[in-house]
């Protein structure tokens, strides 16, 4: 169980800090929940706590895991010869699976691809939600700021593209 002050993980929203655990009523029962602020976007979340584990609420990573995951970013191969359906199907598995590892080759994959052909509008949301969940967790476990994590990916992307064969 996590404690109000305490930094989670959660996948599909991204990094926080439980502010409360508040209880709320629903159907006539009682259910207790973490709330959550992610700082990015300034949103506030419920979590239940019964269900925690079963969506997969983690804590943070540590500042060197971060690091790990930034280093790691640079040399993840992608693979850009799936169709569109199982594509997306994949990466949505990725990020449901709240490794954050996984989530990283979700965003560089659709960075890359953005560069290069450009992507769908569902394509376009699932890379805005990605990088959130990514650089969240990235800006709090160095205690860092957006801009930074974010120019960080994408310096990492354009140098990656200027070594690209131009067949591609």
């Amino acid at each position: 169980m996590y404690s109000i002050g305490d930094s989670i993980v959660y996948p599909l929203h991204g990094a926080g800090v439980i502010e409360a655990i508040e209880e709320r009523e629903v159907s006539g029962l009682m259910y207790r929940y973490y709330a959550m602020r992610i700082p990015l976007g300034d949103m506030k979340v419920l979590i239940p706590i019964d269900g925690a584990d079963k969506i997969g609420v983690r804590n943070l990573i540590s500042a060197k895991e971060a690091d790990e995951v930034l280093e790691t970013f640079k040399t993840v191969e992608i693979d850009a010869n799936l169709n569109w359906n199982k594509r997306y199907r994949e990466n949505m598995v990725r990020i449901k699976s709240g490794n954050i590892f996984e989530v990283a080759s979700v965003v560089k994959s659709l960075m890359m691809r953005d560069k290069a052909k450009g992507l769908s509008t569902g394509e376009r949301k699932m890379l805005s939600n990605a990088k959130q969940i990514l650089i969240s967790e990235i800006v709090m476990s160095k205690n860092t700021t957006y801009e930074v994590v974010d120019k960080a990916l994408k310096d990492i992307i354009e140098e990656q593209m200027l070594q690209r064969p131009k067949a591609e």
